[in-house]
């Protein structure tokens, strides 16, 4: 049976009580009142998500899902379907910008195959939730079965579920399969309206001639699948892919578990945008990190209602941009709980 529906009735929206004295903390302290801009606002938005005033911020966990496409056949990437398996290996081995950047922030990163298309051997730290070897070309017809999408969903939930056992405080959410810009699109456009050509960019660098395939792949998969607007599973399965629907369950999974989760780029951010239409109170757990040079990235964003805390140019994805705004949020904290207060300072406050 299903562990989705009793896991929506636990997603309700955060009370405001924990962020209210997070923000009569920080106007305490020694500064003009919203001087450190969305600073402040990062700090107060964890303490709401989280129920806690100071939030805890000590056991972070990107989570990094793989799964191949199968509308690689149609030409949209720039790079082999080998890349999938090949960079699932260098994520084990440290080698990755994803592991680099979860090093300097003391991140853990989880790593799970959910349908990357070349085996995998085995080790000690790739979690192997493997549903199939990669989705079907959405060219085609749907991309998955619902009953897939909804095991790649559950798997997202069993994965949050045993990190949750080591006390897991903020989520950080990345992907990794060629192809997956690509689904991200088709999803982008799906639920914003947006026309192909306005989401689809160049993904892993792929020409101008290669755009044109992606916008083509993208619009024959919205016309052979007809997915319904008003059903987010159904979008998810037509155009998603495994590790897409794996992040919609590890986004569900903490928003009802009341853990901030911050939101990596286009892929990730499709996921979160998928996790929302299925249950819209989810949209009160996430924090978008950056925003992607994708084109679909802002259609996503604008659709979630979420402000990104930073634009770097950056389009990798892996979970990096969401690994930079964990250091962005470990500074809010410590700014609410390690600066004076004007009282505690001896520094007087403004005149009346």
């Amino acid at each position: 049976m299903s562990a989705l529906p009793k896991l929506l009735e636990a997603i309700v929206a955060p009370r405001p009580a924990a962020g209210i004295e997070a923000q009569r903390w920080l106007d305490q302290l020694t500064k003009p009142r919203g001087s450190l801009g969305r600073l402040e606002e990062l700090a107060r938005r964890l303490a709401e998500m989280s129920g806690k005033c100071p939030p805890s911020i000590r056991h972070s966990v990107i989570f990094t899902l793989a799964g191949d496409h199968g509308v690689v056949e149609a030409g949209v990437s720039a790079y082999p379907q080998i890349v999938t398996a090949q960079m699932v290996e260098n994520f084990l081995r440290g080698g990755a910008a994803v592991n680099v950047l979860a090093r300097h922030v003391g991140a853990r990163v989880v790593v799970a195959d959910l349908g990357v298309a070349s085996p995998l051997p085995d080790h000690a730290l790739l979690k192997k939730h493997r549903i199939g070897p990669g989705t079907a070309n959405m060219t085609r017809g749907p991309a998955m079965s619902r009953a897939d999408a909804l095991a790649a969903i559950e798997t997202g939930i069993t994965l949050v579920d045993e990190e949750r056992r080591l006390g897991i405080d903020v989520i950080a959410t990345g992907e990794m399969g060629i192809g997956n810009t690509t689904a991200a699109s088709a999803m982008a456009a799906a639920f914003t309206g947006a026309a192909p050509e306005a989401v689809v960019g160049p993904g892993t660098g792929v020409d101008a001639e290669g755009r044109k395939r992606k916008i083509d792949a993208v619009a024959r998969a919205l016309e052979v699948n007809q997915p319904d607007l008003n059903d987010g599973l159904d979008v998810l399965a037509k155009l998603g892919g495994f590790e897409i629907a794996g992040l919609v369950g590890v986004v569900l999974a903490g928003a009802a578990y009341g853990i901030p989760v911050i939101v990596d780029g286009f892929p990730a951010g499709a996921a979160a945008l998928a996790a929302v239409r299925i249950k819209p109170e989810a949209r009160e757990y996430l924090l978008a990190s950056h925003r992607s040079s994708e084109p679909g990235h802002s259609h996503v964003l604008e659709a979630l209602g979420l402000e990104p805390y930073f634009d770097l140019g950056m389009r990798l994805g892996e979970g990096t941009g969401a690994a930079l705004c964990i250091g962005l949020a470990q500074a809010a904290v410590r700014l609410l709980t390690e600066m004076a207060t004007f009282k505690s300072a001896g520094v007087s406050e403004q005149n009346p």
